[in-house]
């Protein structure tokens, strides 16, 4: 018989947390904050369309409504990190319908 050394699950494992780390492509026009999970860098992008039709944003200044939302825009990559509703490069995209 061949004992594991594997811990049990505990609820820590599955913490989501946000550190302060974010950014903004203008050549794709995304925004980005960081999750992270398992000790996992998880990336949760955030389009200017979403951006703008959700949170008010202005085109020369998206991050200010990154600041501003961050709550919710953390509430949607939470809700889509927990669902698995990851894109294939692993990253999470936060739609209309996600914010």
């Amino acid at each position: 018989m061949q004992l594991s050394r594997r811990r049990a699950a505990s609820d820590d494992d599955n913490l989501i947390t946000f550190p302060r780390l974010e950014c903004w492509n203008p050549m794709t026009k995304v925004a980005t904050i960081a999750a992270e999970m398992n000790k996992r860098r998880i990336l949760c992008r955030v389009p200017l369309d979403v951006l703008r039709k959700k949170f008010k944003a202005s085109a020369e200044s998206p991050m200010d409504a990154v600041a501003e939302h961050r709550a919710a825009i953390q509430a949607a990559a939470r809700k889509l990190i927990e669902s698995r509703a990851f894109e294939e490069d692993g990253s999470i995209l936060i739609r209309q319908r996600d914010a």
